[in-house]
């Protein structure tokens, strides 16, 4: 079937973005690209719904551009055609990302900026006077520019893309686009992209679309069991740092792995407590500089991190007051933890962030709604890759995993989290161990390592920054994984006792050592005689006192002399 599929040479597409496709390895579109490329190259309005990882950013980049190629043949005039609003920065990032990649053979006739980032409007002005023909903006940030009269696009702009329209709304955004609509023209072209159909959606939908063609291309929000292994192991509040040491130490975990925990705070007590254990990982923290999150994402992208612990964006719900989560109990407080500054309302991590080769998702803390559960599971088996799933439920919990699993078996009966086979007995003897690392991790710790990461990262981002577009190699030494050491380390918890390695798990921590011991059980269970004689075999000739010969003095000529 796959040679029947629709492919990219076949939709009209310019031979300049024919070239990008193949330079980004698209060797044939995706499901969601077969189907919404040719509907939005005939001028149609879309509402697409596809789970994460299926290709929706290029599924409304490439007409983006096409049409815009086409705009210009017979409209010389520069001004700004496409507006692509997006929920977090991190996300801008990599819509721009995207549109450069696909422009890349046609970079003077399609510009695109992406204005999401930067803090200040009079620094992003002389971008907008340009006039790009893509402008890529979070909700508030593009109305802080039309209100600033920055940007008009009452009687050019051809096109609107929505991406994760779903987030929108979680994000405070409704009023934002509201507003925004009214600088918009009567007649143009709209996109809404979305991993889910919430209410939120249909309404944005009647606000937005005239008459769209709605694609819903996929019956589950997650891959089938055969792609996404999903397991839940019961564990309470010591027992998950017990078994996250285990999995992580003894490399129970392989490959690229995310660590989603509550709240930010739970990112350093968590980072804190691997770093007593020589176990390095990266905090994704909404009160560091958006430069910082993307180099982050980017580094780990490209391999360089193992391990990323992020809090979810759940505690963004109400972003003015901007709340943390307690550690244990869920509860909201009003202040930020540690003298930190305020959240940023347009930071997420568990949706919108393209994390590229994520072979496991361990949510630390379980998510408190089904959608973060589907979004956060949703950063691994993305594309034909295989995932892996596994959730540490706490009695407090269970509630949770229930509306989950239930969501999951009406959607599709295959997704139901299996339980997650470990004997908790067998790693009793590290508990001593993970106690001990937990005395150092005290509040006043946690508490001084989210300030010293907050300074450094300023100190990266806004004193370097001018250094590192002169140098742009020397930004793969700034590595966010480093200790941060506010706790006492204690070095023995470093290296772990074999004595200590369960029984079972030999073969897999120590493969080696396990292959040398195996040996030498087997010259053991050999008989004295077999041993023996080998041994005289391989020595003969080599025994310096068989060999030696004594010639002279006293005796006669050519006698040996034994003692």
């Amino acid at each position: 079937m796959a040679d029947e599929r629709l492919q990219f040479h076949e939709m009209g597409i310019d031979d300049r973005l024919l070239k990008a496709v193949a330079d980004l390895g698209w060797s044939q579109p995706t499901l969601i690209q077969e189907k919404a490329i040719p509907l939005a190259l005939e001028g149609k309005d879309l509402l697409a719904r596809a789970r994460t990882g299926s290709g929706k950013t290029a599924a409304y980049a490439v007409p983006v551009a096409q049409r815009i190629l086409t705009s210009k043949q017979s409209v010389r005039e520069q001004d700004v055609r496409a507006l692509i609003l997006v929920p977090t920065k991190e996300l801008g990032r990599q819509v721009q990302a995207m549109m450069k990649q696909l422009t890349a053979y046609c970079s003077r006739d399609v510009r695109v900026a992406d204005i999401s980032g930067k803090a200040d409007l009079s620094a992003q002005k002389p971008i907008l006077m340009e006039k790009p023909d893509v402008v890529v903006g979070t909700p508030s940030r593009v109305l802080a520019h039309l209100n600033a009269q920055n940007l008009v696009l009452h009687s050019s702009l051809e096109m609107l893309v929505v991406d994760e329209a779903d987030l929108l709304f979680s994000f405070g955004f409704e009023a934002d686009l509201k507003n925004l609509l009214c600088h918009l023209p009567k007649i143009y072209q709209s996109f809404l992209m979305s991993a889910t159909l919430s209410e939120d959606v249909q309404a944005l939908k009647e606000l937005l679309l005239h008459n769209p063609v709605i694609l819903k291309l996929q019956g589950s929000q997650l891959p089938d069991s055969s792609q996404l292994q999903q397991y839940s192991i019961n564990c309470e509040e010591e027992d998950k740092f017990l078994l996250i040491y285990t999995l992580l130490k003894l490399r129970l975990v392989q490959g690229k792995t995310l660590v989603f925990v509550g709240a930010v705070e739970r990112c350093y007590r968590l980072k804190l407590f691997l770093e007593q254990f020589g176990i390095p990982a990266c905090v994704l923290n909404s009160e560091l500089p958006v430069q910082s999150r993307c180099h982050i994402i980017t580094q780990f992208n490209q391999g360089f991190y193992d391990y990323i612990i992020a809090a979810d964006e759940q505690s963004l719900a109400d972003p003015s007051a901007a709340p943390q989560m307690s550690a244990v109990k869920g509860k909201k407080k009003k202040t930020t933890e540690g003298g930190g500054k305020a959240k940023d309302k347009e930071y997420g991590v568990s949706r919108g962030v393209d994390f590229q080769n994520v072979a496991n998702v361990i949510n630390f803390d379980f998510p408190t709604t089904v959608e973060s559960y589907i979004h956060r599971v949703g950063r691994t088996a993305r594309a034909d890759n295989p995932g892996t799933a596994l959730s540490f439920i706490s009695h407090t919990e269970l509630g949770l995993l229930s509306e989950v699993e239930e969501a999951l078996i009406g959607d599709k009966a295959d997704s139901v989290l299996k339980p997650y086979k470990f004997k908790m007995e067998e790693i009793e003897g590290f508990r001593y161990r993970c106690r001990d690392a937990m005395r150092s991790v005290t509040k006043q710790a946690v508490k001084e390592a989210r300030l010293k990461e907050i300074k450094q990262e300023l100190l990266n981002s806004e004193k370097l920054k001018t250094y590192f577009e002169d140098n742009p190699r020397d930004l793969q030494l700034l590595r966010h994984d480093k200790d941060l050491h506010p706790a006492v380390v204690k070095p023995h918890l470093k290296n772990i006792p074999e004595y200590l390695v369960p029984e079972t798990l030999r073969d897999v921590v120590n493969p080696l050592v396990s292959r040398k011991r195996r040996r030498m059980k087997k010259e053991k269970s050999k008989p004295e005689g077999v041993v023996k004689t080998s041994f005289k075999r391989n020595m003969k000739g080599t025994n310096p006192l068989k060999s030696f010969k004594y010639s002279g003095g006293r005796g006669k000529k050519g006698k040996t002399v034994q003692s």
